[in-house]
């Protein structure tokens, strides 16, 4: 019965189109102030602590990182290398487009920034070579999601806040299946090409490819600099989100110069602002987590759910299924937070690795991006090719069914997440 009262409430005030963030702590508030006699002392302390956690703050420097890496010129040319490499195979310059947004993701964190920063310089020039704009939206809007799932991930970091799991080792989970899911979308993308007769661009020389590695070299050192970092022990996730912000800051005015210092207090505000939204989401989703905590509805879901007699594979299938509608009306960081410590409990119990269901929890966040009515990377790619969302939707299904096709490799054999983590000696449960 409490289940119910809290998540009708909760239904109730997203319906009226109110925003998650705001919906979660009206509904704690509301229930909390009437039907329960919690202290406001107890609700405040909860929130501080919660907040205060270190791991926190890899959020605003990796999305700070991002920001000077975008405006830096480092995706310019990423994509420069990336065509050196890749440009004379079928659908040269939409590989290349892949292979970008793969090293893009491995620096940024973000999807929407990886669409952004490759997409806006990409699919004009795709179109401008003689592919069919669709072929480029398609091609780009999906492999932006890579963001999502190559590390540093800003979902991580937020899964592993809400589960108390290891970011460091989330981040070594998410390199194979993002290797992966890269190769399938390349895979889709050559097929198409070459199935349509779409251009090849000229076989570059080995003087134009170092060149180009020369290049972004640079942009490319920050991948070693966090997961060696990382690894190696030089330092924690947090501290690394860190270096990589003061790394892409000197780069991108220092080295390349193409961010002037005085575009930088603009770039401060856009990650200043991008990073307030996030953790205002944070905090009312860790008040919402700490009152379904007090009414024990994390346990009660996880004893009636094992009492349906649900072996892994429903679970799992339950919980795409789920996670996939979510994903069609709410933003990863909302689904993360909330759906995160109510599933982690079963998950745990029907003996899912942590680092497994974090990965598949982020894949599904990868689909939540590229579907409607809400899917962000739709709305990015819309505006910079001039589609409408169905346009944009169309364009990218047949990238979109190979990452379904994965979602369910991802799902049913976990050593593709948990063999490099468990090579490394990271895995613990």
């Amino acid at each position: 019965m409490t289940s119910l009262i809290i998540f009708t409430l909760l239904a109730l005030l997203l319906i009226t189109g109110m925003p998650v963030s705001i919906a979660l702590g009206l509904t704690v508030l509301i229930y909390l102030f009437t039907l329960t006699h919690v202290p406001v002392e107890a609700v405040a302390l909860k929130l501080f602590t919660s907040i205060e956690r270190f791991e926190i703050m890899a959020i605003p420097f990796f999305i700070l990182a991002g920001s000077f890496l975008t405006h830096g010129g480092v995706a310019r040319r990423m994509i420069r290398f990336a065509t050196a490499m890749v440009g004379h195979w079928h659908g040269g310059l939409g590989l290349a487009g892949i292979v970008s947004c793969a090293l893009f993701a491995a620096i940024s964190g973000s999807s929407p920034a990886t669409v952004v920063a490759i997409g806006s310089i990409l699919m004009p020039a795709m179109v401008k070579a003689g592919f069919p704009k669709e072929f480029g939206t398609g091609a780009i809007t999906t492999a932006g999601a890579l963001g999502i799932l190559i590390p540093p991930s800003i979902v991580m970091v937020m899964y592993a806040v809400a589960t108390n799991s290891s970011i460091g080792t989330l981040f070594m989970a998410g390199i194979v299946p993002g290797l992966v899911l890269a190769g399938l979308l390349g895979l889709v993308t050559w097929y198409r090409a070459r199935r349509f007769g779409y251009p090849r661009q000229p076989i570059a020389s080995w003087r134009e490819r170092w060149q180009a590695l020369r290049d972004s070299f640079w942009g490319l050192s920050l991948i070693l600099l966090v997961m060696g970092g990382i690894y190696s022990g030089l330092f924690t996730p947090t501290e690394a989100a860190a270096m990589s912000a003061v790394y892409a800051f000197f780069v991108a005015t220092c080295i390349y110069k193409d961010l002037k210092l005085s575009e930088t207090p603009g770039v401060l505000l856009e990650a200043a602002n991008m990073s307030a939204m996030l953790l205002y989401i944070i905090a009312n989703a860790i008040l919402f987590s700490f009152l379904l905590t007090y009414e024990n509805i994390p346990q009660a879901m996880s004893a009636w759910m094992l009492s349906l007699g649900l072996g892994k594979v429903m679970f799992l299938l339950a919980v795409n299924i789920l996670l996939l509608i979510a994903g069609d009306f709410m933003e990863p960081s909302s689904i993360i937070l909330i759906m995160a410590p109510l599933l982690f409990p079963v998950a745990t119990s029907l003996g899912i690795h942590p680092i497994h269901f974090g990965i598949i929890l982020t894949v599904n966040m990868e689909i939540g991006m590229v579907t409607p009515p809400v899917g962000l990377n739709l709305y990015i790619a819309s505006g910079l090719n001039r589609m409408g969302l169905g346009e944009v939707t169309i364009a990218a299904l047949p990238w979109m069914i190979a990452m379904l096709a994965f979602l369910v490799l991802v799902t049913y054999w976990p050593p593709l997440s948990l063999w490099l983590p468990s090579l490394l000696g990271m895995l613990s449960f």
